[in-house]
């Protein structure tokens, strides 16, 4: 079996890593949900050392992504563990969650499992930083965005690009603040929020 490879991961890798630099500098055990391929997992987590990154995936994923992990050999790479949004989560200690172009995949109620269950879990000062498209106050903000959501939506009707507003009440619903909506290239977004210090988990 071959590594997978995605390019788009290779373009947008160092703009992610500048935010996730000041994000996660006082952070330990960071959660990827939706891994992917395991490029990001790899550059992150090398970039990142201090950080214990724990890959994540649907189970057809993780063989690819234990490919990229296993040829970096990071100490601070533990093997990829299956997180599906329409099943049971394990049982994962971890002080911050990052997922780059994942909710415009999945479908809106597995989107909204996704913030049920960090309400549950994300314990308090916790944080959650995402990356992808958006949309704001229903509009695409680019004709490429558009078309991006077109193409998804031929492709799986549930997929598509999400509104802020609806993912920003879902975060708030989990008892988590936004603190950071930063632009990035090529009309993406990279949002964070933190769990506020009355969290149950």
């Amino acid at each position: 079996m071959d590594k997978p490879h995605a390019p788009a991961t290779d373009r947008n890798r160092e703009p992610i890593l500048e935010v996730l630099r000041e994000r996660f500098a006082d952070r330990r055990e960071v959660l990827e949900i939706g891994s992917g391929t395991g490029q990001h997992a790899v550059y992150f987590a090398a970039a990142l050392p201090w950080l214990h990154w724990q890959a994540s995936d649907v189970a057809a994923h993780l063989p690819g992504i234990g490919l990229w992990l296993d040829e970096a050999g990071l100490a601070n790479t533990p093997p990829p563990v299956e997180v599906d949004m329409r099943s049971p989560w394990p049982d994962i200690p971890f002080d911050a969650v990052f997922s780059a172009n994942t909710l415009h995949i999945m479908g809106w109620p597995q989107v909204q499992q996704l913030f049920a269950e960090l309400g549950r879990r994300m314990p308090a000062g916790g944080l959650l930083t995402v990356y992808g498209p958006f949309n704001y106050g229903g509009q695409f903000t680019s004709d490429s965005n558009a078309q991006f959501d077109a193409s998804l939506r031929a492709g799986n009707p549930a997929s598509g690009l999400r509104d802020f507003e609806a993912v920003n009440a879902l975060a708030a619903a989990a008892g988590l603040e936004l603190i950071d909506d930063r632009a990035m290239p090529a009309n993406n977004r990279c949002i964070s929020w933190r769990r506020g210090p009355d969290a149950r988990a």
